[in-house]
Formats: structure tokens, C-alpha cells, sequence
């Protein structure tokens, strides 16, 4: 019995020690840039930033480590080896602690940020008093990372008291849509969430949150909330909204468009603002609406050995560009031959911002072995799905006849062959009557 009891305690003891390694080896020891701009070397302009690799030993719990299991690396400068506490653990998700030796790794940028209030009016709430708090006289770091395979997007605000590299997080602000992908008309969400230290003295003091959009340089307010007085910026756009019970309760700052359309493309940028503190993450959506194809003529005119026929493909109503035409044709055998003799226009644009485009296919029927015809098919490739429409060439008047055409003529010329029998042996059996007839007179 004393050996069962001591070895179900080893058994306990070897448990707990595989527990608590699982529980800190959860947290990922992340490598990242640190990035800072060099001194200004006079006339107002700034020199160039500075990159240095930095390494992070991600906890969530202020009890931790040793300096032995926070040694850096050779290529590594001690000065650059930061403790993050995060409580909330966002920065342990599993996209940020790759396998060992895996090739690729999580992304990650650290960079320092300097506190302070913001003019813009759905934020000037938040520091109204004018008051630069005691609490922000410290180390403060802005650091974004992105997951594998685009899983999830985070920026972070941290503080460390003067002279320490043990930093806590005080806002994180995460995206699980760093990529979306919508049809057109389709409700979309992007994906935008943030978590505030509640030991910091910055929770409960009121927030912001503002969405913006961007392409190719260009930019525009989406919406933009002040938490703390509980107002809308005048310039919301149609059909954008939040979940304003859900943004108060449980940090749910996602945006909500009731119907994609093609201006919606583009890169949104979710930022929430804390008095003197904001940190934001970027979220690209792409509308990819695949083509509707149409082939005119159709029905195709009925062709014969050697003439020339002229079809043509439109694709519209796709977005983006481009479209990628090619053209088949299967014959009466089943075999499927690609047609190349074919030219492609311009795209034009809907006032939807949808495009269209045309293909026109010029089709030799001397030039192609089609006996009596086959099935012709157009294929759009698009980004959005390939799509196929067909439509059936029927060929007359070809000098070698299928089978069946044979079999057929065979059968209309027994039917002709019976019937002038029929008709010469009625002839030939009236004329006898006749015949008889008169000899009998003469008779």
C-alpha cells in the first residue's frame, strides 16, 4: 500500500510539473524589430530610423521568470531583451508561437511612443481637463505583430517604469480579419476588438473609436464613436454601423457593412483611443463578384464545310480585373479541342464600378475536322470563380456521312424502293384488267 501511495503521488507531482510546463511554455518568446528614428540632423528634417533586433518574453502574469531564461541571443543586444506582461493573453494566440523550427515566423515591429492628447472631436472629450497625468511619465512602447497565415492582426500600447524592460500591456487592439474576401450585396464584418488594463488607471476613463478607409493614397472617415459621451461623428457613412451594446460591454469595436459594393475595396484601419493612448490595426477588404457571360448569336446559325463564322463572349458585372478568356470545343466524338483564333477588348466600367469585357472568337470551319458540329464553350477565369457558358454549332452539308446519317438514307431508300414497287405493280395489275377486258369483247 505504501508503494501505491508513493508512486499515485509521484504520478501527481509528474502531472502538476507537465501542466505547469505546458501553461508557460503557451506564451511565445518573440523575436521582433525594434524600430526608432535617428537624431534630426538639423534644418527640421529627420534622419533615417534605426532597426535593431529586440526579443520579447511574453507572460501573463507578473510572477515569472529568471535571468537565466531571459539570456540573449549572440546577434541580440541585451539592452533589446524586453518581459511583456500581457493579463489578457492575446499575445500567447498559437498564430504568434509557430512550432519549433518552423520556416516562417509571426511579424512583429516595436517602436517608441510618446503619450499625448488628440484635437480630433470625437477624442478631445478624453482630455478635457488639459491635465498631463503622472502616470504617463514612463517607458512607453507602440508594437504591431501579425500571426501566420494572416490569422490575426494585434497593436499593442506598453509601459514600463523608467529604467525597466518589464513591460506591461495597457491597450491591445486585435483584428482576426487581417484579410476579407466578399461577394457583392453580402452583409460584411470586419473584425476589430480591443481589451484595456483594468489595473491601469486609464480604465473606466472613457474611450474612442474611429474607422477610416484607404486605396491607392486616398482616404475617408467611416464612422467615428466617443465612448465617453456616447456620440457619433456627423460624417458616418451609409449602410456603416457598430454594435454599440456589445462595443461597451465587451470591447467589440467591429464594423458592420449591411451590403459590399465595389467601392468598399480597399484597407480599413480600426483605432481606438485612450486619454493621451491610441493603438491601431489594418484590415484589407476585397469585393471579388465573378463574371455573368453571355454568347451572341445565340442560337449559332447553322453553318457549312468552309464558311467562317464570327461569336463573341461578354463577361460583366465582375470586379476586380482581370478576366482571363479562352474558348473549347467539343466535338461529336466527345474530344475537346481549345480554339485560339480569338481577340479580347477593352474593359469598360458600370456605374456599379463593375466591368465588363468582350472576347470574340472567329471560328474556320475548313480549318477545323467538327463533322456535324459539337459543342462550343467560353470560359471567364476571375479571381472570384471561373465561370462557362455553351452553346451548340451545328454543321450541314459535310461530304462523309455518320452512321446513323447512313443507316437513315438506307432506310429512306427501302421505303422509296417499296413504294414504286407498289405503285408500278397497281399499274401493272389495272393494265392486265384492262387487257382481259377487251379480248373478251372482241371475243
Amino acid at each position: 500500500m505504501t508503494e501505491l501511495s508513493t508512486i499515485y503521488k509521484l504520478s501527481l507531482i509528474a502531472v502538476t510539473c507537465f501542466i505547469q510546463a505546458c501553461s508557460s511554455s503557451s506564451c511565445p518568446v518573440l523575436e521582433c524589430w525594434f524600430v526608432q528614428e535617428k537624431a534630426g540632423r538639423g534644418g527640421g528634417l529627420t534622419g533615417a530610423t534605426t532597426q535593431e533586433k529586440s526579443l520579447l518574453h511574453i507572460r501573463t502574469e507578473e510572477d515569472g521568470q529568471n535571468d537565466e531564461s531571459q539570456r540573449a541571443p549572440k546577434d541580440i543586444n541585451p539592452e533589446r531583451v524586453y518581459s511583456v506582461i500581457d493579463p489578457a493573453g492575446t499575445l500567447c494566440h498559437r498564430s504568434l508561437n509557430p512550432p519549433k523550427g518552423s520556416v516562417t515566423k509571426p511579424q512583429c515591429e516595436i517602436n517608441p511612443f510618446l503619450p499625448q492628447p488628440s484635437s480630433l472631436d470625437w477624442v478631445s472629450s478624453l482630455t478635457e481637463s488639459g491635465l498631463s497625468p503622472v502616470y504617463l511619465q514612463a517607458e512607453w512602447f507602440s508594437s504591431a505583430f501579425q500571426g501566420l497565415n494572416e490569422q490575426l492582426g494585434i497593436s499593442t500600447i506598453t509601459r514600463a517604469p523608467t529604467g525597466s524592460k518589464e513591460h506591461s500591456v495597457i491597450l491591445s487592439v486585435t483584428t482576426k480579419t487581417v484579410s476579407v474576401k466578399s461577394r457583392l450585396g453580402e452583409p460584411v464584418q470586419l473584425d476589430c476588438g480591443f481589451w484595456i488594463n483594468p489595473s491601469s488607471p486609464l480604465y473606466g476613463a472613457g474611450f474612442a473609436v474611429e474607422w477610416r478607409y484607404q486605396f491607392r493614397g486616398r482616404g475617408r472617415l467611416i464612422l467615428a464613436y466617443d465612448g465617453k459621451t456616447d456620440r457619433l461623428a456627423d460624417t458616418q457613412e451609409e449602410g456603416a454601423t457598430l454594435d454599440f451594446e456589445a462595443l461597451h460591454e465587451k470591447g467589440n469595436a467591429s464594423l458592420l457593412l449591411q451590403e459590399a459594393k465595389v467601392l468598399h475595396s480597399g484597407t480599413y484601419i480600426c483605432t481606438v483611443y485612450l486619454p493621451h493612448l491610441l493603438a491601431q490595426v489594418a484590415l484589407d477588404l476585397e469585393i471579388e463578384e465573378p463574371p455573368s457571360l453571355s454568347i451572341h448569336p445565340s442560337p449559332l446559325p447553322l453553318a457549312v464545310p468552309g464558311q467562317t463564322i464570327n461569336v463573341q463572349c461578354e463577361a460583366s458585372g465582375f470586379a476586380p480585373l482581370p478576366v482571363e478568356f479562352s474558348w473549347e470545343i467539343k466535338g461529336a466524338d466527345g474530344k475537346s479541342k481549345t480554339l485560339d483564333s480569338f481577340s479580347v477588348t477593352g474593359h469598360r466600367q458600370a456605374w456599379d464600378r463593375t466591368f465588363s469585357q468582350t472576347s470574340r472568337l472567329e471560328i474556320d470551319t475548313s480549318k477545323l475536322d467538327l463533322g456535324r458540329g459539337g459543342e462550343l464553350t467560353c470560359v471567364a477565369a476571375h479571381a472570384g470563380g471561373t465561370r462557362r457558358t455553351s452553346v451548340t454549332l451545328n454543321v450541314i452539308g459535310f461530304s462523309s456521312p455518320s452512321i446513323e446519317d447512313s443507316m437513315a438514307m438506307v432506310g429512306v431508300a427501302l421505303v422509296l424502293y417499296g413504294l414504286i414497287k407498289f405503285v408500278s405493280w397497281t399499274f401493272t395489275s389495272s393494265g392486265s384488267a384492262e387487257a382481259d377486258k377487251q379480248d373478251k369483247k372482241e371475243k
